[in-house]
């Protein structure tokens, strides 16, 4: 289905990232967003706020990020598309939530604008150090899917894609943005409604005595029901089977959280998001995403202009992480080079999947500032030796 033309501002546009990320949410049919103000986010729901009554939707300022995070939740089961965004502590205090997420099945999109940290560290300055929180933020065992845009550009592309994922999926999804490409302003190309494709709820045709809040097909993704249409649904956090009642036992577990990891590994070439360039023949690859990929860009030209064999990965979906992509890679090269704003977390990905095949060097960096290109490129040096 195409988006609602009422909810599309068509045209080029010069806007910042926050607002092009609540441009694409609306696009995508978000129509309820709960959040807490809290720097460098707040721009996006101030946004949706003023905008989201033009096509009969609600924004909810809530008490705090424990309150947004479960409320957007029960919207979903309501029936509408639904998102939260936050920043630093803010994330951390929705970490329960998106494990009840996770485990409930619940599409809905959380975007997370990176500051520096820990605790209330940087609120105005860039970070990169939630990748890892992300990824295994909530206790127990789940999957979700996280992208990272690199300017306002991609975040209206990647919110609009966030939701579709999430609905595709039936899990959170995390939009990991950061301070700068939050607050940089760059030109915006807002395509016509009819060229946004928008996922629409798995929502069953089956009777109420007939549906199974879990039951699925060979896709492993279940059906949906909501609130008030007669269908009897239990929704839990609890260990539940097909039904979606609470079923404690160790054989329950394992069928219900194999089946979450499985119904990503199914999705791994859907989510296989990468931009690459000139990997073939390369001594020498830079992974990076978010803001570091473009400053590692500057410093990939100047490795070239000295002769260097260079190419460029950069995650636009960092998990589930492109294992496959990178195995190939470090088959054939002498050095993986991994700029971050954080002390080196998604370098640990990196090196899991290298197993030793070559070389991983890291730059680490702990906010505030981004990278000077002269960094990486020292250690582009390095990997080439």
């Amino acid at each position: 289905m195409n988006a609602d033309p009422a909810a599309v501002r068509e045209g080029t546009h010069f806007m910042n990232g926050d607002a092009a990320a609540c441009e694409g949410a609306l696009a995508a049919g978000a129509r309820f967003a709960a959040g807490y103000p809290i720097t460098p986010s707040t721009e996006i729901v101030e946004r949706f706020a003023s905008r989201v009554p033009e096509v009969g939707g609600l924004f909810i300022q809530m008490e705090d990020e424990l309150a947004a995070s479960i409320a957007i939740q029960g919207m979903v089961w309501a029936g509408a598309k639904s998102f939260t965004v936050t920043s630093g502590p803010g994330f951390s205090l929705m970490m329960e939530h998106i494990g009840y997420a996770a485990m409930t099945e619940t599409p809905c999109v959380f975007m997370d604008v990176q500051r520096g940290g820990p605790s209330t560290g940087l609120p105005t300055l860039p970070a990169q150090g939630d990748m890892m929180q992300a990824r295994f933020g909530s206790h127990g065992d789940y999957q979700v899917i996280a992208l990272c845009p690199n300017s306002p550009q991609e975040c209206f592309e990647l919110s609009v894609k966030s939701f579709n994922l999430a609905e595709r999926y039936r899990l959170p999804v995390m939009l990991m943005m950061d301070e700068c490409v939050g607050h940089m302003t760059e030109k915006v190309v807002v395509p016509a409604a009819e060229k946004i494709y928008v996922e629409p709820r798995r929502r069953t045709a089956k009777a109420p005595g007939d549906y199974r809040a879990y039951e699925c097909g060979p896709d492993l993704v279940p059906e949906m029901a909501h609130a008030g249409e007669g269908h009897h649904l239990y929704v839990t956090g609890l260990t539940h089977d097909k039904r979606g009642y609470p079923v404690m036992n160790p054989a329950t577990q394992r069928e219900l959280v194999t089946r979450l990891f499985d119904k990503i590994k199914l999705a791994k070439n859907d989510l296989l998001m990468v931009d690459e360039d000139q990997t073939e023949g390369a001594d020498v690859v830079v992974v990076s995403f978010g803001i570091t990929s473009r400053v590692a860009e500057r410093a990939i030209q100047m490795a070239r202009a000295k002769g260097m064999k260079v190419g460029r990965l950069r995650l636009i979906c960092v998990w589930p992480f492109p294992e496959d992509k990178i195995a190939a890679l470090a088959s054939r090269i002498k050095a993986f080079v991994v700029p971050e704003l954080n002390m080196g977390q998604v370098v640990l990905e990196v090196e899991r999947t290298v197993a030793g095949r070559c070389r991983t060097i890291s730059v680490p960096h702990p906010g505030g500032t981004v990278h000077k290109p002269e960094d990486i490129l020292a250690a582009i040096e390095r990997g080439a030796r």
